[in-house]
């Protein structure tokens, strides 16, 4: 069994739950994957299959990336990702093969989605980092600056880590144990209770928690 999936976030919604309550749950769209590669212990030093995830449109690829896609034997595909998984004694994943949402998840399991946040751009401390910053009234003069970055005479410099404005969002995170809630077969959705980092229309990686 494949122990993840490439998906693309579609947005968030509602959900009742048997006892009538009301939580929110974000939408995937989880595969149809397809297998480009399969690495093995003895020929790689590890165990994992390259998953490409399939889409209506067809990817533009250069010469080599065709090259990988055709000697698979699969139709190019724009996201590539490397998953573990664990071989059953009745089923052998092969190249070319399909792997669909039920194969993977069921509900109320745990998994874990990769995504990257969305971009901010160049944000001062306030919003990066929620400093208060000074009053408002009186001619203070000191309003969303940051202040005092370090010590005048020792050590003279300013210690790493210290927080100031920069470039805000756009990184890789990783939200853990969120419940799966509904899978849609037909239409290869995939509802999870809570948040996911990204904004619409962004890919994501899910993988069942371990242990």
């Amino acid at each position: 069994m494949v122990k993840g999936l490439i998906g693309k976030k579609l947005g968030m919604t509602q959900v009742f739950d048997d006892q009538g309550q009301v939580f929110s749950v974000t939408v995937l769209q989880v595969g149809p994957c397809v297998v480009v590669q399969k690495k093995t212990t003895a020929k790689d030093g590890y165990q994992a299959v390259q998953l490409g995830l399939i889409e209506k449109e067809p990817a533009k690829v250069n010469k080599p990336e065709g090259g990988h896609f055709e000697k698979a034997g699969v139709a190019a595909t724009r996201r590539l990702r490397e998953f573990g998984f664990t071989e059953e004694k009745d089923k052998e994943i092969s190249v070319g093969d399909q792997v669909l949402v039920q194969d993977v998840f069921a509900v109320d399991d745990k998994v874990d989605i990769l995504g990257r946040t969305i971009g901010r751009g160049f944000q001062g401390v306030i919003k990066r980092h929620g400093f208060s910053g000074g009053n408002a009234t009186h001619g203070s003069m000191f309003h969303r600056a940051p202040g005092s970055i370090g010590q005048s005479a020792s050590p003279s410099r300013v210690l790493k880590g210290m927080r100031g404005p920069g470039h805000m969002g756009n990184r890789r995170r990783t939200v853990k144990n969120l419940r799966v809630v509904r899978i849609d077969k037909d239409r290869n959705l995939l509802l999870v209770k809570g948040a996911v980092p990204g904004s619409r229309g962004n890919y994501v990686q899910i993988c069942r928690t371990s242990g």
